[in-house]
Order: C-alpha cells, then structure tokens, then sequence
C-alpha cells in the first residue's frame, strides 16, 4: 500500500515538473496567441475610405483675342447705299422695334461698341473662347439689325440700324470664319436663343442638312420664333456645282438672298437655296470693333435688313405668327423679280403697313423662279422734295381752274345773264331724238 503511494506521488511530481519545463518554451513560439473568447454581439470595424486622386488636363488656354481692323466715322462720306435704298427710316414714325427681342447667333457682338450701347442684353458664349467678338462679323450683323440713330448728335454719324430699340442676345457659335464642330454648336445656337425668348433669330451662317439642326429649326417653329437666314455665298464660278444652304432652305425659315445697287442679284448668291426675298449685300457698311467697315458683301449682311424689319413689324402688329410676318414681308416686297431674288427687294415701310390679310400666302407672281427682267434701284426717296412738289401741282390746278372760270365760264353766264341752259336731246345712231 505504501508502495502505491510513492509510485502516485513519483508521477504526479513528473507531470509538475514536465509543466515548468515546457511553459517557457511554448510562451517562447513564435506568433503563438491566446485564444480570444468569443462574445455574441461583435462588430465589424469599418474598411478604411480610399480616396481617389484624379489628374485633370489643363485646357490650352483660347487664343488672343485680336480685335479686328475699324476705320473712325469721318471716313463715311455719305450714306451708305443700302440704307438710301431701303429708306427704312420712313418706317420709324410707326415702328423702332421697341419690344421685340433678336438673337444673333453668329461670331459674338461687341456690346462696347458706341452704337450698340444698351442694346445686348445678354451675351453667351458657346465656343469656350471669349465671350466677345474676336472675329467681326457677328457685331457687323448686329449694327445693321440696331446701331443707334447717331445722325443728330455731335458726332453726325450716317449709318444707323433698321430697328433701333430692338434689344439683343448675342449667341457665340464660332470663332472665325468657319465652325469646327460640323454645324453641332449652330444647333444648340439656336436652340439656346429660343430658350433665352428671343422673339427672332437672325442666322447669316449656313451649313448641311443634318438632323440636330433640323430639329433645332423645328423647336424654334413650335415656339414661333422667327429665323431669318442667309440663303449663302458661292464662288460664281462654281455656281454650277452649289448646294442649298441651311437652314435657309428649310420650310418656314425666311430665307434672303442679297442684291447689289444697281438692283440685281450679286453674282455670289446661291441662288439653289430657296429664297423667299432679297436684300442689299454688295459694299454694305457696318460697324466693327469700336468704328466702322465698308466694302463688305455676302448673303450674311442681307439677312440682318429683313430681319430688322421683321422686328419693326413684330413690334407694330405683335399679335402675328411668325409666318404670318413672313407672308407680309414677300406680299410687300419690290414685285420686279429676277432670277434668285425671291419676291424681288424687301420693302419695309409697305411691309410695317400695308393693309391685307396676314393669313394669305404671296401670289404665284411673286414666288422665284420668274423670268428675269432688270429691277434697277430706284434713287433715294426725299419726302420734304415730295411734299413741296404735291403743293406746287395742288397750286398748278387751281390756278388753271380759275383761269378756266375766268376765261370760259364767266362770258357765257354773263350772256345767258346767268340763267340755265336748255339740255340738248339723247340722239341715237341714226339720228333721231329719243324720249
């Protein structure tokens, strides 16, 4: 029995001491751990947010804007032939085109131009260069649409627009002379016009047929907004190979074809764009810059004059549609067509007030595509020579009058002592006195 004992107590002193020598040696093991103790409601710790660095390409500065060659004032030595022709200003005295809005969706306007102080509203630029003219036609188009009435003034400027007090939005499409996006920001031009509620639109670019301008045109015609464009230039010895332009060629776009002084159409106007009416685009003056240009020609200076006075009638009938402005601007125009000129020369006075039904469309007569015959320019209408020449015949016919009383009248009262005559009898052909 005691030897059970010891043999008990020789193993269980084995076991404690095998213990004291192996703990070290496990506390020794590398990446040995304790067991965690799991508990029931452990949360996950949130992955740490990684934040992406994106590197931009820094957009190439526009180029300089070089502001384009003007001449001052006193280089006008009369004025200009399109305005003598047109004589638009007849039209003032019922019509400036006060309240009517015009976009013009071109090169930019420079609203710092003296005659076009206070009349851009609003400037935007589509092309992401400068939010100015650069280029210079875009403010030549605007000052034959609204250059202020500087002729009284100390400075006696000769040239004005057709509708002064129209207001302006200037739509930037290009920079130069042609767009280098294939017509997609002349689209959204027009579009961004209709957004902005102009009233009319005035498009001296041209371009292909291609859907997104399409549907811009079509936007614009369900909010009847007017678009006056240019039917477009070609070189007269290609004239055989031209296209139509757009979106002059579209239905229900006013489309203009230009005219020189001598009253026919010039040699670079498409004349295979549909063109509804004409007006002066040889040797145009305008303003550029901070002065003034001539010698200017192209399609895209005739536009802006039939849109000027579809202002001045906007503002006069505002009750009309859109195409019923453009009825009345073809049924007034200058009936002596020529091939290419549409319904002949816009007339704006006779288009500001002629009587008629705006809903009646312009007579076969004065559709293109009559026979051409010479319209030459009639010379400049001088109202004050007019109203002294209608006194002087007014005068003229009573004197004759009188004389007539005096010489032939008086003798044979005073014979017959001022008593009636007796009416000589209705004879027949054969001679013989009818009851």
């Amino acid at each position: 029995m005691r030897g059970v004992r010891l043999a008990g107590l020789a193993v269980l002193g084995s076991l404690t001491l095998t213990g004291l020598v192996c703990a070290p040696v496990a506390l020794a093991v590398p990446g040995a751990k304790p067991t965690p103790t799991p508990t029931r409601h452990k949360t996950a710790s949130p992955r740490p947010t990684v934040t992406k660095t994106m590197t931009k390409i820094a957009k190439p500065p526009p180029a300089p804007c070089n502001t384009p060659q003007a001449f001052p004032a006193s280089q006008m030595q009369s004025v200009p032939w399109a305005q003598q022709r047109l004589d638009f200003t007849s039209a003032w005295k019922f019509s400036t085109g006060k309240g009517v809005t015009v976009a013009v969706v071109d090169s930019g306007v420079n609203a710092a131009h003296p005659q076009l102080a206070g009349r851009v509203v609003k400037s935007i630029d589509l092309t992401g260069t400068h939010n100015t003219d650069c280029y210079g036609h875009g403010t030549q188009v605007a000052g034959i649409i609204a250059a202020q009435d500087e002729r009284n003034s100390s400075k006696a400027i000769p040239f004005v627009g057709v509708a002064p007090d129209v207001h302006l939005i200037s739509i930037k499409v290009q920079e130069g002379e042609t767009s280098t996006d294939n017509g997609a920001l002349l689209a959204r031009g027009i579009e961004r016009a209709v957004q902005e509620g102009a009233d009319i639109i005035n498009v001296s670019a041209t371009n292909t047929d291609f859907p997104l301008l399409k549907d811009a045109v079509r936007m614009a015609q369900q909010k009847d907004v007017l678009i006056v464009a240019a039917a477009g230039n070609t070189d007269s010895q290609k004239k055989a190979n031209e296209q139509e332009a757009y979106p002059a060629s579209y239905p229900g776009v006013l489309s203009v074809g230009a005219m020189d002084a001598s009253g026919t159409v010039s040699n670079f106007s498409n004349s295979t764009s549909r063109v509804d009416v004409s007006a002066p685009g040889a040797q145009i003056t305008s303003i550029q810059a901070s002065g003034y240009i001539g010698g200017l020609d192209g399609t895209s200076y005739a536009a802006p004059y039939v849109t000027g006075v579809a202002a001045l009638i906007k503002s006069e009938k505002p009750n009309l549609t859109s195409q019923q402005i453009i009825n009345r601007i073809v049924s007034t125009a200058d009936t002596n067509m020529v091939a290419g000129s549409g319904a002949g020369m816009v007339n704006p006075l006779q288009a500001v007030t002629a009587l008629g039904d705006g809903n009646a469309s312009p007579t076969a007569t004065q559709q293109a595509g009559a026979q051409p015959i010479d319209i030459g320019g009639p010379p400049p209408v001088d109202h004050r020579s007019r109203e002294i020449g209608g006194l002087v015949a007014a005068a003229t016919i009573g004197v004759a009058l009188l004389v007539v009383f005096g010489g032939v009248v008086a003798p044979l009262g005073a014979r017959r002592r001022w008593k009636p005559g007796r009416a000589a009898p209705i004879q027949n052909d054969s001679g013989n006195d009818q009851d």
